[in-house]
Order: structure tokens, then C-alpha cells, then sequence
């Protein structure tokens, strides 16, 4: 494994069943889920380096190859059947039925390894284990299992995710594709699913549809692409990711077997639900792979360009972003695997935390696709360059899975229902607050948190942890604005109350508040674990750790005081305005 992978020790499980995401708006930091980090297994790490080698081998030379598949907007047959042969299909399936039985952590490093060559490999594999079988996986029964898996690992079958529709997308309640329930237990499946991944090569497809029963009102079916009735559109002319398939795929009159009901009738959204924040670490631990390669492009760009008569490495604007493109891959991927331990370490409340590492990988790899670029100039805008297409792949990071935008309001919400639900006075009011408060998106689940304390009583959460004097300073920041979440979250909805679930620019500024927590927690934690282990790059990792701390506190000091002073009611009124013209208002003419 490289320095920068995560080794260090751990516990083998978390040692709480609390969120560490909910608990950081009750002023609490659940330390003995954080500390120590989380190493791989034994397994994992031996399976990892003869797997991270053949990727290696597979598609260094297949540059050219790649590159022409963006063009052409497709993966040729023999590719897909190489991707077959790698076993790079049955990653997470158990052994059992064929798989490799990767834990999440693993998976996600594969993941990481197939993006730093091309992201449309990994969107290929990805879709297909992330959230297009893992609700058989999660949900299956054991003749469902018995009679797909196998096929599934090998990729004889390819699997998709159907729940997108026109004007459903964020909003997975407000489905229209329909299911009858027959007379002979079978269901009739009718409508039609838009930008579905794999959806011209798949061959088993995870699909939702509404069926409106006294069970629930969506239900979860497992569909063979051969059926009569079903087929797909034409391949989707993308920005981004473009050799990966990406079709509608229609339902017309399909039967579906009774046996093909994918956990209980009228419960697919929480099935849905699930497959998706189970899955985000597959997308996190791509934006980590693809970081890696940009770190590596911009460090030979920098040294082999000249201006001035030096290489524009020894430019410290251009050392600036070398440096801030580092912070944030650490950051990323330490977030990632912590969340995928959490996962593997049999946590039943991560959801948050899955949310909070999507959104901010997903923002932190566009974040160095575009300086990576700025570093090549030129050179970078050239399609003959890699930059511009990793620039149109990343895009799409923080659109998928849940929008970044929804994910924030999610990760909001969710810990304010715990803090309403400490709030006596407010007892009465959560379940009004909080019945439904993205519509259709997002489970915000049970909680089992602790009381909040009062205001006055507050006190800081002090980490127990044993941390060398450096990384200490580090852990204060944190400890601070844990305090000044929870303050923040009870004084909102003290004062506002129901209204708070409609404030989204407030709900944006305690979700940034708690994302630097997570995030610079998870940071902490391994920077110490590297410590520990005298790793030869652990100097630089508490710098790292030092570095996203102090640009942390400045960031949450901004959001803590925006939930007090701020231009939100002029941006709305500028907006309404804006809207009500539909267009810009002004001319110089």
C-alpha cells in the first residue's frame, strides 16, 4: 500500500451504536467510534495489492484506448468481457455465491485505483455493485440470492438502479411507474426510468415503482432485462462520464413474478434508501482515486514547465494549490474509509455520515480537476490532455446519488430532529417539524441519542484520546465548534420552531458546520494513528491536519455567525425578482 493509505490500527468494530454525525449537534463527540483509525484487513490488504497491480496492468496502456471510448461515447463488447474476466464484477458479493467478499472499505479502494485511469470504468462497475444489485445483497431472500448472485459476480448479468424518473429524481416519493398487483400474486409493471446507468447493458435491473397498497405505497422488484415488455433507449449524449451507458429503460405491461419482490411489499423507499447510503462509499472512494491522479499530473506539469527561467513549481501560487489539492484527497479519503468502517463494523446509523463524505468528495475532486487544469494552462484546455475530460467526468459526483444540495438539508435535518427531540418544549411539535422535510428523499431514521443539555450547561467535549501536544491544538478546534453546532441548532429552533424545517439557508450552514467536524475529525484520527505508527510521511500528515483545522475554524466561524447576520432575505428577494422576469434585467444598451 502507498504512504497515504489508511493502516493504522483499530478497533475492530464501533464500539457505539450512536451516530457520530447526530451526536455532533448534541455537543457530543463519539470518540470511541473515531479513535483509533480503522485499519485494513488482513484479507483486504493481500486481495487489494494483487488487485490494485492488475488494474494497473490492464489499463496503463489503454490510454489512447479510453480516451476514444469518451469520444465515441461507448464501451466496446471486448472491454466489457475484459472488466468480466478481472472479476470486477463480483467485488462485494460473498464468496459463497462467487464474489470476493471485498469489505466496503476494499471495494472503495478499488474503486479509487479503476478511477485514477478512467472514470467510466468505474461508473461501470460501480452502478453495478453500489446500487444495482446491493439491494439483493441488503434485501434479497435466499432463493433471490441463490438464484442471481451467481450470475451477478461474474458478470454473466450486469446490474442497474431504476428509480429516476422525469421529475422525479431528488423527489423518489413522487414516482409514477406503476405495479398492479395480479390475482395470481404476480405483479404488472408499467412506466419508464430516465438516465440509468448500465441501462443498455444490464441485463437485471433494481426497479421501483409505485403500487399504492395497504403495505405502503412503493415496492422494490427485481426485473430480468429479457422479460417481454422491457427495453431501453438509445445511449445518452453526456458532458461527462460518456463511455459509460446511460439510457431510459421502459416498462410496458411486464410481469413480474410474486418471487421477485425485493423485501416487503410497499417498503421500497426505504429499500431505496438504504442501497443508496450504503453505496456512497463507492462514490467517494472514486473522487479519492481520481484526486490521486490529478495530485500526480499537477506535480509533473509544475516541474517540467518553465516561465521565467524556473519551473513554475518553485511558484508559490502554484505550490498553493499542489498543497490545498493535498489537504483535501487526505481529508476526502480518510472521511471515505472511516465511513466504510463504520459500515463494515456493523453501524446501523451512518447514513449522515455517509452523506457528509459524498458531499464533500465530491466537491473536493472538482475542486482539484479545475486547479490541476490551471496548473497545465494551456495545455489543460486541449482535449490531447487528460485534464479537461477528468474535468467533465467529476462533474457529475455531486449530482449523483442524492444531490449535494439535498444531502445538505439531509444532514440538517437529521440532527435537528434529534436536538427538537431534546427540546421538551418543542416534543409536541418534531413529528409535525419533521414528517417530511425533503420530500421523498432520505429516511431521516430512529434516533438514540442523548438528551441535549441546556444552554447554560453546555460544557465542551473533551477528547479523551491520548494525542501528542501538536495534534492537541488541532483537537480544540473541534472540541469548540462541536459546542458552537449544538448551541447554533438549539437556538434555531428555539426561536423559530416549525419554521426552522423551511430555512434552507440556515439548514446549509449547520450541515457545513457538521461536514468540517466530521471531516476534520477523521482527519485528526489519522494523522494520529500515523503518529503512532512513526509512518515516514506522518509529519506531513499532522500538518495536513494542522492546515484543514485552521481553514476549518475560519469556515465554520463564517456559518456561525451567518445563522445570526446575513443577506438571505435579499437573496430570496433578489431571486423573486429574477424569477418573476424570467431573465436577467439590466443592459448596458
Amino acid at each position: 500500500m502507498s504512504p497515504s493509505s489508511p493502516t493504522a490500527p483499530a478497533s475492530s468494530t464501533p464500539r457505539s451504536d450512536d451516530s457520530v454525525a447526530k451526536q455532533l449537534f448534541l455537543g457530543n463527540i463519539v470518540e470511541e467510534n473515531l479513535f483509533p483509525y480503522p485499519e485494513i484487513r488482513a484479507r483486504d490488504r493481500e486481495m487489494l495489492g494483487a488487485m490494485t497491480d492488475a488494474i494497473d496492468e490492464f489499463l496503463a496502456d489503454k490510454g489512447a484506448a479510453l480516451k476514444q471510448y469518451d469520444r465515441d461515447a461507448e464501451q466496446p463488447a471486448e472491454f466489457i468481457q475484459a472488466l468480466r474476466e478481472m472479476g470486477l464484477f463480483g467485488l462485494i458479493i460473498p464468496e459463497a455465491f462467487g464474489g470476493m467478499e471485498l469489505s466496503n472499505g476494499a471495494y472503495a479502494r478499488v474503486l479509487g485505483q479503476t478511477s485514477s485511469h478512467d472514470s467510466s470504468v468505474s461508473l461501470t462497475i460501480g452502478a453495478h455493485s453500489s446500487i444495482g444489485m446491493k439491494g439483493l445483497l441488503l434485501f434479497g431472500s435466499d432463493a433471490q440470492k441463490q438464484r442471481y448472485l451467481p450470475k451477478l459476480a461474474t458478470g454473466e448479468m450486469i446490474a442497474a438502479f431504476c428509480l429516476t424518473e422525469s421529475g422525479a429524481g431528488s423527489d423518489a416519493a413522487s414516482i409514477r411507474t406503476k405495479a398492479t398487483r395480479n390475482d395470481d400474486g404476480s405483479w404488472t409493471l408499467s412506466g419508464e426510468k430516465i438516465w440509468i446507468t448500465n441501462g443498455g447493458i444490464a441485463d437485471f435491473y433494481t426497479v421501483f415503482a409505485r403500487t399504492d397498497t395497504p403495505e405502503g405505497k412503493i415496492t422494490a422488484f427485481l426485473v430480468e432485462a429479457k422479460w417481454p415488455g422491457v427495453s431501453h433507449g438509445l445511449h445518452e449524449d453526456k458532458m461527462g462520464i460518456r463511455a459509460s451507458s446511460t439510457t431510459t429503460v421502459a416498462f410496458a405491461d411486464v410481469r413480474v413474478p410474486a418471487e421477485n419482490v425485493l423485501g416487503p411489499v410497499g417498503k421500497g423507499f426505504k429499500v431505496a434508501m438504504s442501497i443508496l447510503n450504503s453505496g456512497r462509499t463507492g462514490l467517494g472512494g472514486g473522487a479519492v482515486g481520481g484526486m490521486r491522479t490529478l495530485i500526480r499530473l499537477a506535480c509533473a506539469q509544475a516541474k517540467e514547465r518553465k516561465q521565467f527561467g524556473q519551473p513554475i513549481a518553485e511558484f508559490g501560487l502554484v505550490r498553493e494549490k499542489i498543497a490545498q489539492m493535498t489537504v483535501d484527497c487526505f481529508a476526502a479519503e480518510s472521511a471515505v474509509w472511516m465511513v466504510a468502517h463504520l459500515i463494515d463494523g456493523g453501524g446501523s446509523d451512518y447514513s449522515v455520515e455517509a452523506a457528509m463524505s459524498k458531499v464533500f468528495a465530491s466537491e473536493a475532486v472538482q475542486r482539484a480537476s479545475y486547479e490541476a487544469l490551471q496548473i497545465a494552462a494551456g495545455n489543460g484546455f486541449m482535449r490531447e490532455f487528460p485534464y479537461e475530460q477528468i474535468t467533465r467526468d467529476t462533474r457529475i459526483l455531486s449530482i449523483f446519488e442524492g444531490t449535494n444540495e439535498i444531502l445538505r438539508l439531509y444532514v440538517a435535518l437529521s440532527g435537528l430532529k434529534g436536538v427538537g427531540a431534546g427540546l421538551g418544549e418543542l416534543k409536541a411539535a418534531v413529528g409535525d417539524i419533521f414528517n417530511d422535510p425533503i420530500k421523498g428523499f432520505g429516511v431521516l431514521g430512529s434516533y438514540t441519542g442523548r438528551r441535549m443539555r441546556e444552554a447554560t450547561g453546555y460544557g465542551i467535549d473533551r477528547i479523551a484520546h491520548e494525542l501528542s501536544p501538536r495534534l492537541r491544538k488541532v483537537a480544540a478546534t473541534y472540541e469548540k465548534y462541536t459546542v458552537e453546532l449544538s448551541k447554533s441548532a438549539d437556538a434555531l429552533l428555539r426561536r423559530y420552531g416549525k419554521k426552522a424545517a423551511d430555512m434552507q439557508h440556515a439548514q446549509k450552514r449547520l450541515a457545513d458546520i457538521a461536514i468540517d467536524l466530521f471531516v476534520g475529525l477523521c482527519v485528526l484520527s489519522r494523522a494520529d494513528s500515523l503518529e503512532q505508527q512513526s509512518h515516514p510521511a506522518a509529519g506531513e500528515a499532522a500538518s495536513i491536519a494542522e492546515i484543514f483545522a485552521k481553514q476549518a475554524r475560519r469556515r465554520m466561524a463564517r456559518n456561525v455567525r451567518g445563522l445570526e447576520r446575513n443577506e438571505d432575505a435579499a437573496i430570496e428577494q433578489l431571486a423573486g425578482a429574477v424569477l418573476a422576469h424570467d431573465r436577467y434585467m439590466w443592459d448596458v444598451i
